[in-house]
């Protein structure tokens, strides 16, 4: 039994099958998380794109759940994250425990002043919803299901893409075309890309119950608990009365045997109690690999998402890399179309990107190897952490149940311009994400984020190209930022800062835009 009713979405016959074909600026493939969030990025810049979907409905159980806060602030630019916040489960804390015992507490937002939380637990179905029903009002974004890509044939200067439906097969010219068809990717596989990586054989069982009762809205992590005692248990609360619990079942388990209600049913006993009654959601039984292209950018097909990489679930890196990855393409890929940066541009989306999962698989990997231990020389270390912990601060930085996702920092990106002043205490440098605070009776996230922003504190300061944001008394904005009169960033459309100085000087930020945009300096 589910708590979610599933949508069928319907099909409507495409008009390239009744001969009337144009050719379109993008084409996207899938209609998960990422797709969706990339069309309405690219509509909010005046690009219009077509996605396809073979199917017609959304995905399939929970799935990615813990929808971070630089994802919020991404689909808040579409006026579908008060939805997801009101909908979800608000969590800052979480806490580790070894047996029965809480071993430490951590808070991941300890200082307040942020328009959104650290994350938002909301099942993916709810996400896709949400996207969908914002696609639907979007007159740029055109949502095709049950249109199934079987065929690609890539040109000099676009992509020729052939789709199966019910009525028949059609073919659809695209300037651009944009896998984000997850893990299996079709596209993927028809270029006859490779996608190496490291496959983990420990096997997980996810058990999505509808449990009512006073439920933690925290995340928890057990290793060697009494109602799982040889491995460790994973703890969330979602929405809707949902709990998710999973559970490490080590690589000799039985994928079959171990989604049988019967014997789901007598590890969550041992969990909860005789007492407790509860509605099993979704169960599944996985393992998983980390896996990454050479590139992202082939000519004129981009991959996005899991089709271009792929991470452990521990840290809840996956859903929210693939929204970043969407944010970072959306405008490049606008620049580009409209004339106003060079289409190298989009290799920069590679390099930053691909950086991102590099750091990404080796928070995923390092969480996987504490909690599955491969030998037992890593397995004492283990045990040994965990053991002085408690008593011992210094235990706890090494314990590692999943770094949880925050977003990456492009280091070294050569569309930020390094800083020449070298007086800086604080503040987001080039290649960081920008940070949040109040500002006025709203919030600086809500000043940022449609195209380039000049952010000074002082005066407004204008640049053809950006729009000027002004901070002169928001004490915390200032701390934040470590910013006197006259500090200046300028920050990019994903919210990432381009380039900041001690005092505004509009050449070296008109230098910094055109360094950013890929384009030769123009003064």
């Amino acid at each position: 039994m589910s708590s979610y009713t599933y949508r069928t979405y319907p099909y409507v016959r495409p008009a390239e099958l009744d001969g009337k074909s144009v050719r379109r600026p993008v084409v996207i493939v899938g209609a998960g998380m990422a797709g969706p969030t990339l069309a309405l990025a690219l509509a909010e810049k005046g690009v219009p794109s077509v996605v396809l979907d073979e199917d017609d409905t959304v995905s399939l159980g929970s799935r990615s759940i813990c929808q971070a806060k630089h994802s919020l602030e991404t689909w808040d630019r579409f006026g579908i994250a008060g939805r997801m916040t009101e909908k979800g489960i608000t969590w800052t804390e979480g806490e580790v425990y070894l047996r029965d015992k809480p071993v430490y507490r951590f808070n991941l937002a300890p200082e307040p002043g942020h328009k959104f939380p650290a994350f938002v637990n909301l099942q993916q179905y709810y996400v896709e919803e949400f996207l969908y029903e914002r696609c639907a009002g979007e007159p740029l974004v055109e949502l095709r299901h049950r249109n199934k890509v079987v065929a690609i044939r890539p040109r000099a200067d676009g992509v020729a893409v052939d789709v199966e439906t019910p009525d028949g097969r059609y073919t659809l010219d695209a300037d651009w075309l944009v896998a984000c068809d997850g893990v299996r990717s079709a596209v993927r596989h028809m270029l006859d890309l490779p996608y190496p990586g490291e496959v983990f054989h420990d096997r997980f069982l996810i058990a999505d119950i509808r449990l009512k009762g006073d439920l933690p809205k925290e995340r928890r992590f057990w290793f060697y608990p009494p109602f799982h005692p040889t491995n460790s248990v994973l703890l969330h609360r979602q929405a809707d009365d949902v709990l998710r619990v999973d559970f490490q079942l080590g690589r000799d388990a039985d994928p079959e045997e171990e989604k049988k209600p019967e014997n789901v049913d007598k590890r969550l006993r041992q969990m909860f109690g005789p007492d407790a009654r509860w509605e099993h959601e979704w169960t599944s039984v996985y393992t998983f690999t980390c896996r990454m292209m050479e590139r992202f950018v082939h000519g004129r097909t981009i991959f996005v998402g899991d089709a271009a990489h792929v991470v452990s679930p521990f840290g809840a890196r996956g859903g929210n890399a693939a929204v970043a990855d969407a944010d970072n393409l959306a405008w490049k890929l606008a620049a580009v179309i409209a004339g106003r940066a060079p289409a190298g541009l989009i290799d920069s989306y590679c390099s930053e990107r691909r950086a991102a999962s590099v750091e990404n698989i080796r928070h995923s990997t390092r969480a996987t190897d504490f909690i599955t231990p491969k030998f037992p020389a890593s397995r004492v270390f283990r045990d040994a952490t965990l053991a002085l912990a408690r008593d011992f601060p210094f235990a706890r930085s090494l314990i590692n149940s999943g770094r949880l996702s925050v977003p990456t920092a492009h280091t070294g990106s050569p569309l930020d311009t390094p800083d020449r002043d070298n007086d800086w205490a604080g503040g987001p440098p080039p290649g960081c994400a920008a940070v949040d605070a109040p500002l006025g009776d709203g919030w600086l996230v809500d000043r940022l984020g449609r195209d380039f922003t000049v952010l000074t504190f002082g005066p407004a300061a204008a640049i053809p190209g950006a729009r000027s944001v002004s901070v002169e008394a928001e004490e915390l904005a200032q701390r934040r930022y470590d910013a006197r009169p006259g500090t200046t960033y300028l920050i990019r459309p994903d919210r990432y800062v381009a380039a900041r100085w001690r005092t505004f000087d509009p050449q070296a930020v008109q230098a910094a835009l055109d360094r950013a945009l890929g384009k030769e300096p123009t003064c």
